[in-house]
């Protein structure tokens, strides 16, 4: 087991290295461009082994979104209403003592680390399941696209997404890094450069075929 993640952080090391790169916010202090969108640095493996890895099912659904744009009460909409059979009570919903971010995860999330243990745990989840991704849907896997699940999109207003992500990111510094000011981080907004970014493209092309 430690023999695979070590060859896995090399893999990763490898691919890294051969993508352009930019200062991101908080807790995506580097961004990579791959595949045409900013990819944070940490998810840049977890995104491959999402891509080649991932099984998707016929009766899937996936929340689809650029960060920051409510995401986490669509998945806990879309949770409650697809599980509505199976929690027919609120006294012990699931959503009472679990994130709605730990019932409908992120699969290019948890997948950056213990591949096969975390591909098992999404193989065995109960279903129709329920997943969320901010990947843009040229970058989904195959699995996804050409299968029959659906796909919820939800885009935001990009001035009011910028100023959520700008309140949220900037607290979550995790590395010595000189912080990026409201003006430096609008400027790569506008630019494109944001986790998952650009914004226009991630709505225009995910959202016309979610």
């Amino acid at each position: 087991m430690a023999l695979a993640s070590h060859k896995q952080a090399n893999e990763e090391n490898d691919l890294t290295l051969t993508l352009p790169k930019e200062s991101g916010l908080g807790g995506a202090p580097y961004l990579h461009l791959f595949q045409d969108f900013w990819c944070p640095t940490v998810h840049v493996q977890g995104v491959n082994n999402f891509q080649k890895h991932f099984d998707a099912k016929d009766n899937d659904v996936f929340v689809a979104s650029f960060p920051k744009s409510g995401t986490t009460w669509l998945k806990a909409l879309a949770f409650v209403i697809v599980n509505h059979h199976r929690f027919s009570s609120f006294d012990n919903h699931p959503l009472l003592s679990s994130n709605p971010h730990e019932l409908a995860p992120f699969p290019e999330f948890i997948l950056s680390h213990d591949l096969h243990d975390n591909i098992l745990s999404l193989s065995n989840m109960s279903e129709p399941r329920v997943l969320g991704t901010h990947l843009p849907f040229l970058s989904l896997p195959e699995s996804i696209t050409k299968s029959n699940c659906k796909i919820i999109y939800i885009c935001r207003n990009p001035f009011d997404n910028f100023v959520s992500a700008w309140e949220f990111f900037s607290k979550l510094k995790l590395v010595s890094l000189p912080a990026l000011t409201f003006e430096e981080t609008f400027e790569k907004y506008c630019n494109g450069i944001m986790a998952f970014g650009p914004w226009w493209s991630h709505m225009l092309v995910t959202g016309r075929r979610a």
